[in-house]
């Protein structure tokens, strides 16, 4: 079992082109807290890996050490550094910790690309779905990358920050007469 923090060290040795250190500056480890004066600060504790190389980080998560099952993935958009943090999270069967591994990527349509899991993974097919419906990011190699919750004449992402609201109501929606 990996313990927190664990899986950033060996990938510095193991994959180091792997991680990802372009956020650094505004990272924290869990001790440090939240920023001052409600400032977001990113976690630092979870390894944090470029796109591109998240399907090889993945299989060397499941092949050296047994973590065969994505429970989750889920998204996180931080305005505030124009970015998308999806953070992806294994389990071993046979230990109850789980290990998390942390994506980020810009919010503008060619920066927002992850590679899909879903190939390997089939679980993570409605979750990736959910991540491009909601927040706009593509993953390439996914078999059927459509909207889930929204309508396809939906315009926009609406977990988005910056997805314009009134009250409960969307206004950026096209077609709604």
């Amino acid at each position: 079992m990996l313990t927190k923090g664990e899986l950033r060290s060996i990938l510095s040795t193991e994959m180091p082109a792997a991680l990802d250190q372009r956020w650094a500056e505004h990272a924290a480890t869990a001790e440090e807290g939240h920023g001052e004066e409600n400032k977001p600060v990113l976690q630092q504790d979870d390894a944090v890996v470029n796109a591109e190389h998240l399907p090889a980080v993945a299989h060397f998560l499941r092949d050296t050490f047994g973590y065969e099952y994505l429970s989750n993935i889920t998204a996180v958009d931080y305005l505030d550094f124009d970015m998308i943090e999806v953070v992806y999270q294994f389990y071993h069967i046979d230990e109850p910790a789980d290990v998390r591994v942390r994506v980020r990527v810009g919010r503008n349509p060619e920066a927002c690309v992850i590679p899909s899991l879903t190939p390997t993974w089939p679980g993570a097919n409605l979750q990736e779905r959910e991540a491009y419906d909601m927040y706009g990011i593509d993953f390439p190699g996914h078999p059927n990358l459509a909207r889930v919750y929204m309508w396809d004449e939906f315009t926009g992402f609406p977990l988005r920050k910056d997805f314009p609201k009134t009250g409960d109501k969307y206004t950026h929606v096209t077609g709604a007469e």
